[in-house]
This record gives structure tokens, C-alpha cells and sequence, in this order.
């Protein structure tokens, strides 16, 4: 009976393997717990910081939990981005471009994994150099030609490159999807062309469903690199065209000098609120596709690839 007894304590603990025992399942929870709270962290104080009224700013006293519920730094916050407005263009300059960017980078790479292209080679090494290359280094002849073609100081400065594979990290992209496409069994092609299908119809109706994942990864990770940058938007926008990003900046700096305690307590409440305000797409937009990110690594998976 004791030997029995020891051994079911054992089996308990330890498991058939250590991620099955209690003692497994219990460190490999708290590790996720101290990671989780890791990213969390700033989450979190941000948004304590936020709902904090004038009193519990300057209280040393009060840090994560404030003696009140305070939204007037989120109301100053949405005036002082214009958040309306604003974001509607954030989002014009942010989904266009990174869908187009995903569509025109989808059809390069199936073009490099499927078609025999002389000097791929080659055409590899100048997509790599457009990304090892500084965007710093050719941003003037690039400037000089959106002059030229009289699309500076508008949203098509932003949009007319990622129509041309030329957006954000592009390069990345290609790779991602001539990766995916050269992965998928050149048997279906064959298949579908004895059947008579032409190029367009084997790349509509099996590469792009097969590289869902792909199309989702890309998309996402245009969206958020479309959503946090400031560099080109601050360049080829003008001063009369803001995304969200440039007007916490601007607010930012104007603030950054502000006199007295409390005054530079409360602008550091107002940035916090505003940078919420502008984190919340993005999460809305993993929020809503992820679901079919994973449904997409599920039919992948299934199909053997």
C-alpha cells in the first residue's frame, strides 16, 4: 500500500513526463505568468496613470490604484488628437497601403517561387539591399520624385510606393511569401493545368488559398509597421496632414517644457490617455483577425503543408 501510495504521489507530481506532472504544470504557469506580466507592465501603469485626477498625480502615495475613476484626461486627450478626424485618415494611410502592399508583395514572391526568372539570383539580392539599405539614404531621390509627380503633402506619398512593392519592409514580405508558394506541392499546379487552368486561375484558387497564413502575417505586421511609423509620414504628409502619431508628437513637444510639478503630472496623464487611444485599433484589428490567423495555420496544417 505505501509503495502504491508513493507511487501515485509521484505520478501526481512528476507525471508521465514533467510538463504532466503538477510540479511541470506549475512552473511552466508561473513562467507564463512572469512573462505575461512583463509585457503587461507598461500596459498597465499607462493606463493607471491615465485615470488619475490631478490629487493622485502629484500624491506619492497613490501608484496603482487611484482613490478615484478620472476620464477627463481621456476627453482632453481625444480634442487635443482631433481623434476623430484623425484617426479616419490614420486608418487611409495605414489599411490601403498595407493592403496593397501585401497583394503586390504576394504576387512577387509567387512569381519568384513558381515561374523560371532569369537572374533571380539577381533580383533576390536588389529586393535584400532595399532592406538592408537606411530608408534615410534614399528618401531625398524619392522626395524629388513624388515632387515631381505631385503627390507630396498627401495621403498618395504614402500609398504610391506599397502599390509598387516599395512600402515598409517589403523585402520581408517577398521572402515570406516565395517562401510559402515554393513550399506547396508543384503537383497541384500540374493538376489544375491539365485541367486547363491558366496561371491567374492557379494562383487565385490554390496559391492564395493555401498561403492564408502568409496573406494574414503580412497584413498584420504592414498594419501595425503602417500604424507606428512617423518618420515618412512627417516627411512626405506636410505640416497640414496629421496621423495620430504625429499629433501625440507634437503634443508632446509642446508640452515637454511645461512648468510646475502638476502641470507636467497632468501632460504626462494626457499622453498616456492619448497613446491608449491610439493603441486601441491596432488591438482591435489583432482582436478581429486573428481568429482567422489561426483558421489559417489549422488549414495549413491540414493539408500537409
Amino acid at each position: 500500500m505505501k509503495v502504491a501510495t508513493k507511487q501515485k504521489i509521484k505520478h501526481i507530481l512528476l507525471g508521465k513526463t514533467l510538463k504532466d506532472g503538477l510540479i511541470g504544470k506549475t512552473a511552466l504557469y508561473l513562467l507564463l505568468l512572469i512573462i505575461g506580466f512583463v509585457y503587461l507592465y507598461p500596459m498597465i501603469k499607462m493606463f493607471t496613470y491615465s485615470i488619475k485626477d490631478l490629487s493622485d498625480l502629484v500624491d506619492p502615495t497613490v501608484d496603482w490604484i487611484p482613490t478615484k475613476l478620472y476620464l477627463d484626461n481621456y476627453k482632453t486627450s481625444w480634442i487635443v488628437l482631433n481623434y476623430g478626424k484623425t484617426l479616419l485618415f490614420s486608418l487611409s494611410v495605414t489599411l490601403v497601403p498595407a493592403f496593397l502592399q501585401t497583394v503586390t508583395t504576394s504576387i512577387t514572391g509567387y512569381a519568384l517561387a513558381k515561374f523560371k526568372v532569369k537572374g533571380k539570383a539577381i533580383l533576390f539580392g536588389i529586393i535584400l539591399m532595399t532592406y538592408l539599405v537606411p530608408s534615410q539614404v534614399y528618401m531625398i531621390p524619392r522626395f524629388v520624385l513624388f515632387d515631381k509627380f505631385g503627390i507630396l503633402d498627401s495621403a498618395w506619398a504614402i500609398i504610391f510606393p506599397a502599390t509598387f512593392g516599395q512600402g515598409l519592409s517589403s523585402a520581408i514580405f517577398i521572402l515570406i511569401f516565395y517562401q510559402f508558394f515554393r513550399m506547396q506541392p508543384h503537383a497541384l499546379d500540374e493538376s489544375a493545368e491539365i485541367d486547363g487552368a491558366n496561371s491567374y486561375q492557379i494562383f487565385m484558387k490554390i496559391g492564395v488559398p493555401l498561403a492564408l497564413p502568409a496573406y494574414l502575417t503580412a497584413f498584420l505586421f504592414s498594419f501595425v509597421w503602417y500604424w507606428n511609423e512617423t518618420y515618412i509620414s512627417s516627411l512626405f504628409l506636410g505640416s497640414d496632414l496629421f496621423t495620430l502619431q504625429l499629433k501625440l508628437l507634437n503634443f508632446s513637444s509642446q508640452f515637454s517644457l511645461a512648468e510646475g510639478l502638476s502641470q507636467q503630472a497632468v501632460n504626462e496623464a494626457i499622453k498616456y490617455s492619448a497613446t491608449i487611444l491610439i493603441i486601441l485599433p491596432v488591438l482591435l484589428v489583432y482582436v478581429i483577425m486573428q481568429k482567422w490567423f489561426v483558421e489559417g495555420i489549422d488549414r495549413t496544417g491540414v493539408t500537409g503543408e
